[in-house]
């Protein structure tokens, strides 16, 4: 008889553990995502498969790796190189003309293959963040009209801001008071001695002093995706890669936002990450300071863009994902 109701009880307790065996980029979109929100998870999702899917936990720890920025390893496609899909992203999005009076940039606008230049780009992938470019290559992949792409976050959350409640294709919202849906973009302030939150980034925006201030998007893949109270952002140069970090939603939809880490609240550099202050290696802990709403409902017609005369956009991998290499 014990042994039946234990039986009963695994039973019932199999939809709970399923609902959370899920994978976010494999689930069909909800019925009501606008075609614009489809696209844009879509070139996301691509990308995250391509680099062999690595994650961040729900407590903020690096679940898997694979592939990283500047290696010559194969992604899962089996043909494209890893350094040379960045430099891609700079290329394809725009976004690395702007930075060519930076060492190594103009030799990321070479075809690869000469030894010199191929050196070259990839120290200059290493050397700056292009976490900016990838969501800039996102959207021009997606389609997304209008979109600010730009090698900073800060110019696309103020064209945001400056859109006031009816900006297009972006309106810059409070994570604390609204709730993420797919196709929107979450973001941090990041390298401030002083964690700031909403409230004080639109006062900087509306005095003008966010400048070129350092911060960081990633898009929103799904959020409560079977019921898990989980939402799901993938992002680039993410632990150098492109990766998913999960976050948790409470029963009403809105993000629990983690607490920026103490080190960053009270600018005190001893009490960083450490293995004496294990507390402090959270990477969900940050400065969530603006929701992007994504308020474009139909992306842009005909072929996707092609900047600085580069080859059109390969197309997505195919499934099944192979395993990483082996290191």
């Amino acid at each position: 008889m014990v042994y039946r109701y234990l039986l009963c009880g695994v039973a019932l307790l199999a939809p709970a553990f399923a609902a959370h065996a899920v994978e976010a980029c494999d689930i069909p979109p909800r019925f009501g995502v606008s075609e614009t929100a489809k696209a844009v998870v879509r070139a996301a999702c691509d990308e995250h498969r391509l680099w062999y899917r690595p994650f961040i936990d729900r407590d903020g720890r690096i679940a898997s790796l694979g592939v990283t920025e500047a290696e010559a390893e194969h992604l899962a496609d089996n043909g494209l190189i890893a350094w040379q899909r960045v430099a891609g992203y700079w290329r394809e999005s725009g976004t690395l003309s702007p930075m060519g009076a930076i060492p190594g940039a103009t030799s990321c606008m070479q075809p690869a293959g000469n030894r010199y230049t191929d050196s070259d780009c990839r120290a200059f992938l290493i050397d700056n963040p292009w976490s900016a470019a990838f969501i800039s290559w996102v959207m021009t992949r997606a389609g997304v009209p209008g979109f600010n792409r730009s090698p900073r976050h800060i110019d696309y959350i103020r064209a945001a801001y400056q859109g006031g409640a009816n900006a297009s294709p972006y309106r810059l919202a409070d994570p604390a008071n609204e709730k993420p849906a797919p196709g929107d973009m979450l973001c941090f302030l990041r390298d401030r001695s002083t964690s700031l939150n909403h409230a004080g980034l639109i006062q900087a925006l509306g005095s003008g002093r966010a400048g070129n201030w350092k911060s960081h998007c990633e898009v929103v893949i799904g959020a409560n995706v079977g019921g898990d109270r989980t939402l799901y952002l993938v992002g680039g140069n993410v632990a150098n890669t492109v990766a998913m970090r999960k976050l948790t939603l409470d029963r009403t939809g809105m993000i629990e936002l983690p607490k920026p880490s103490q080190a960053a609240a009270d600018a005190v550099v001893e009490a960083g990450c450490s293995p004496g202050h294990e507390e402090e290696c959270n990477l969900n802990r940050q400065d969530w300071a603006a929701l992007l709403k994504l308020t474009a409902n139909v992306p842009m017609q005909g072929p996707t863009p092609v900047f600085d005369g580069n080859a059109p956009l390969p197309p997505p991998p195919d499934e099944p994902v192979p395993a990483p290499p082996t290191r």
